[in-house]
């Protein structure tokens, strides 16, 4: 064993096992794994406390359907849960939706069917859902009544905020309908072909986490809306490849490099009918990142560059005859989006996060730009945006309080904080050891806390504002009717730690060893990968997958966050800027030396597999350190940037017309290196990594002489959806590294 072997030893371990005493274990198998009822249990999603606190709302998916959602209350009066809508019986016949919806869903990582959304109503008695395409409204205590009966799908459906109108997207045109006489309006008319109005653009979608592109005002006056014109941005024919035949779909696209969509932002004044352009794009600004509407009335936006260095935040008055500059952000790197932007009642100050110190923090600003205090500082950071939303989870003015969602000890772990707005510290409400996301009641009184850890499954309940449990929504807990009972004896634990990185730079880590661990032999191991921006996968939640099957197969499996995957703050995230595929590799390359140099592991039989950024880092992998990784399973990869999109690539890599990064970070400049076997995957209808990618690295495989395994499927996206083609992907990849990796041996 090497020194540095020996000194990482002694690096704290965390062994986290399950706290339930087992009967008679069963053999978890893919076909399991995949099959509903789900193994991690029943689970609240899209939590919501009604504005008038007096339940609280969630989404189930069905026991013989995790997939198909249902919409359910507890009522915190009598304590009771209740099936509000069975989303199967409202429904007559199978779900058919518009491709419009479909891509949104995909944007979303929504893959689930039936009640997926919803939304209260300002006064917290009745709730508006999509099913099937239509729009409902259900009166609490009554029943359902369908709003909109049309051959086209109405998405991203919402009651404006005094409660008068519905408004929905339909056709790429913008509509209200006025809930007291049923009239219908069309806010737009020119939606259709390249032209969209009310609808986030591509890269709003998928890389700014902005899923609308309208936003009304508190008094239901105006509604601001983004038209979008797609004329400029680069036309493909995207093939999805089916089990039936090939469908060739005209898709807009926004290659790195190249030209992005026109959106014009306009106010329309309900009480008059007129419409008003906010001349929101001045010289410098290519994106508009986020539009709300303060409680006065003025339109803030905020607009950023198309290098992502400068990003500024604008307030406007619903003519837009007036735009002023409040308030500026810069990066040497990337500038980070955040949802974070919230007016006090009287819109004269507002909270505000940023990374300028080089971890989120939140600050507390004057109407006019001034700053009046940074509220909190120290090295961790606020929880980053993503599409479940910011940091700031409420304002409570009458308690002159804030409540966020941060990391304040470690990055595995995320908490629920309130802070006093006075000064102070601010207070962990949420218990250690987890990963918990939040609810707060309008009246700051209680909050809802969906937590879980690496020995309990996701739970709901809802707690004081001390942190103590008031009651169970749902408790999950690991008895003799979880459906993770039967596989309890035999589930593996996970282990964290650290190890140094490529630089020094301390990497956390998760390690799975084997069924019927004995350190005396010697055993295979794979390294599951992801590694890209905001993709930290080490955290202290529950996990029951693809895994706990490797594990149980006899494999050591190890994850590590490595430099760029977020969550350390700037100085751990910038090393990637213009050099993706190099420093993350490098980390990748020393937690495989390091899980080679335990005593118990064959450093000569390590495999990786992984998905998306996980798929191009199992190429980079296997292509970069053939001396390292024996085998490799690369998923939906990346193979050239230049074939991704404007946000997202660009804001890492920079301008592909500069130097020679991009060629620099493909896979296929690195071909040559492969030595080991080699499985690419691909859905053959994937509308995000286009199947482009795994076509352009074949031909790069097959030039260099290169063998390699392959497996597509018909007709799938990004993510391979279904149960038998999820069960599929699971056995194929089990078997890959059967083949390769072989079974364990003794030393």
């Amino acid at each position: 064993m090497t020194p540095i072997a020996k000194s990482l030893r002694r690096l704290p371990i965390l062994v986290c096992g399950l706290l339930s005493v087992p009967a008679m274990a069963s053999d978890l198998t893919a076909e399991r794994l995949e099959a509903s009822p789900g193994l991690s249990g029943p689970a609240a999603r899209g939590v919501q406390v009604a504005p008038d606190g007096s339940r609280v709302t969630f989404l189930q998916g069905r026991a013989d359907d995790q997939l198909q959602l249902d919409l359910w209350e507890y009522h915190l009066a009598d304590g009771e849960r209740r099936l509000l809508v069975d989303s199967t019986a409202l429904l007559a016949g199978p779900e058919e939706l518009d491709e419009v919806e479909l891509a949104r869903r995909e944007r979303q990582r929504n893959f689930n069917r039936g009640i997926v959304e919803y939304r209260f109503s300002p006064d917290g008695k009745a709730l508006l859902f999509p099913l099937g395409g239509d729009l409902h409204y259900l009166p609490l205590g009554g029943d359902p009544r369908q709003l909109t009966a049309t051959p086209s799908t109405e998405t991203d459906a919402r009651i404006s905020p005094a409660g008068g109108f519905v408004s929905f997207v339909r056709e790429q045109n913008l509509y209200l309908l006025n809930l007291a006489s049923g009239e219908e309006r069309a806010v737009t008319t020119d939606g259709g072909g390249v032209i969209s109005n009310g609808m986030a653009e591509f890269v709003a979608q998928e890389e700014m986490y902005r899923n609308t592109g309208y936003w009304w005002s508190d008094d239901d006056r105006y509604v601001a809306y983004a038209r979008v014109d797609d004329s400029e941005v680069t036309l493909v024919d995207r093939y999805e490849i089916g089990a039936d035949g090939v469908t060739s779909i005209e898709q807009r696209y926004p290659f790195a490099g190249e030209r992005n969509a026109t959106v014009q932002l306009f106010v329309y004044d309900l009480s008059t009918g007129e419409r008003h352009e906010i001349p929101w794009q001045t010289e410098g600004f290519e994106y508009l990142v986020r539009v709300q509407f303060a409680p006065d009335g003025t339109l803030a936006l905020q607009r950023q560059d198309r290098a992502q260095q400068r990003l500024e935040l604008v307030l406007a008055d619903a003519r837009g005859t007036e735009l002023t500059t409040v308030l500026e952000e810069r990066a040497p790197t990337w500038l980070n989006l955040h949802s974070d932007l919230t007016f006090f009642a009287d819109a004269q100050r507002f909270l505000w996060t940023s990374e300028r110190d080089g971890f989120r923090h939140l600050y507390l600003y004057q109407r006019d730009g001034t700053l009046l205090k940074q509220l909190t500082r120290g090295d961790w950071p606020l929880a980053p945006t993503g599409r479940s939303g910011g940091a700031v989870r409420a304002l409570d003015e009458a308690r002159n309080e804030v409540w966020f969602l941060a990391s304040p000890e470690t990055p595995l772990e995320m908490h629920l904080m309130r802070l006093s707005l006075e000064g102070g510290e601010p207070v962990q409400l949420t218990p250690k050891g987890g990963w918990h996301g939040a609810q707060v009641s309008p009246d700051g009184a209680f909050f809802v806390d969906s937590g879980q850890s690496p020995e309990r499954p996701p739970y709901t309940a809802v707690m004081d504002r001390a942190g103590q449990r008031l009651a169970w929504i749902l408790e999950n807990p690991l008895d003799a009717t979880h459906p993770y009972h039967e596989y309890l004896a035999d589930h593996l634990p996970s282990e964290f730690g650290q190890l140094p990185g490529a630089d020094g730079t301390a990497l956390f880590y998760e390690l799975i060893r084997p069924a019927g661990f004995d350190p005396q032999q010697v055993y295979p191991a794979i390294v599951y990968v992801y590694g890209g921006p905001h993709g930290a996968m080490v955290e202290r939640n529950w996990s029951v997958d693809f895994r706990q099957l490797l594990a149980r197969e006899g494999y050591v499996v190890l994850t590590v966050d490595n430099r760029g995957t977020g969550g350390r703050g700037t100085a751990f995230d910038d090393p990637i800027y213009r050099r993706m595929g190099f420093p993350e590799v490098d980390d990748q390359v020393a937690g495989a030396r390091w899980l080679g140099a335990q005593p118990w592991v064959d450093a000569q039989r390590i495999g990786v597999y992984g998905w998306s950024y996980g798929g191009y880092m199992t190429l980079l992998c296997m292509f970069k350190a053939p001396e390292v990784f024996a085998a490799g399973s690369a998923g939906a990869p990346v193979t050239e940037w230049g074939l991704y999109d404007t946000h997202y690539t660009e804001r890492y890599m920079g301008d592909p017309a500069v130097g020679d990064a991009y060629s620099a970070s493909s896979p296929n400049s690195w071909v040559e290196g492969l030595e080991g076997p080699l499985l690419l995957i691909h859905g053959m209808a994937d509308d995000n990594v286009f199947f482009d990618h795994s076509v352009k690295l074949m031909a790069a495989l097959q030039q260099a002489g290169k063998p390699f395994e392959l497996m597509t499927y018909p007709g799938k996206r990004h993510r391979i959806t279904g149960e038998a083609e999820r069960v599929h992907l699971n056995r194929l990849q089990l078997d890959f590294f059967r083949r390769h990796l072989t079974a364990p041996v003794s030393p």
